[in-house]
């Protein structure tokens, strides 16, 4: 298996774990974000299928992390049980997926390669950045909860 159908196995797996937490979270705004994630490794998974058969790609920049952060800011956090171990989980795939990337960056050595894998690095940290936020506001939701008698909570 060459690194193009490595990353494009790794994409789709990425994307059906996206999707299959956008169903178990269909009654909150989390799907929203989930769907959105998964629709980022779809776009992934057909790019580096175009690379791998020499077609033409698109590298374009979307809008996820920012829509992310937008949705985060009007969303009420209650954490369900093993919801943070699923996320912390999501947010190593990512992590797994960034040093993925790097790697294959130092590796190959024409210019459009590496122009890809910088694309696709940058992309899943912005995925990182949405995850761990999503990490961090569960996290604070069940601290508060836990010890609010314990003075003035960092502000969200």
């Amino acid at each position: 298996m060459n690194i193009f159908e490595f990353a494009i196995k790794m994409e789709i797996d990425g994307e059906n774990y996206y999707k299959e937490q956008a169903e178990i979270n269909k009654d909150n705004s989390l799907n929203t974000v989930f769907l959105m994630l998964a629709k980022d490794e779809k776009i992934h998974a057909r790019v580096l299928q175009q690379k791998a058969n020499q077609q033409a790609y698109d590298l374009s920049e979307n809008e996820t992390l920012s829509e992310a952060k937008n949705i985060f800011k009007n969303m009420e956090f209650k954490q369900t049980p093993d919801q943070l171990r699923v996320y912390r989980s999501a947010l190593q795939n990512e992590q797994d997926s960034i040093d993925l990337y790097r790697t294959y960056l130092s590796e190959v050595t024409d210019d459009e390669s590496k122009q890809l894998f910088e694309y696709l690095i940058k992309q899943e940290e912005d995925h990182y950045i949405i995850l761990e936020e999503l990490v961090l506001l569960v996290s604070r939701a069940e601290e508060w909860v836990e010890s609010a008698e314990f003075g003035t909570r960092e502000q969200y």
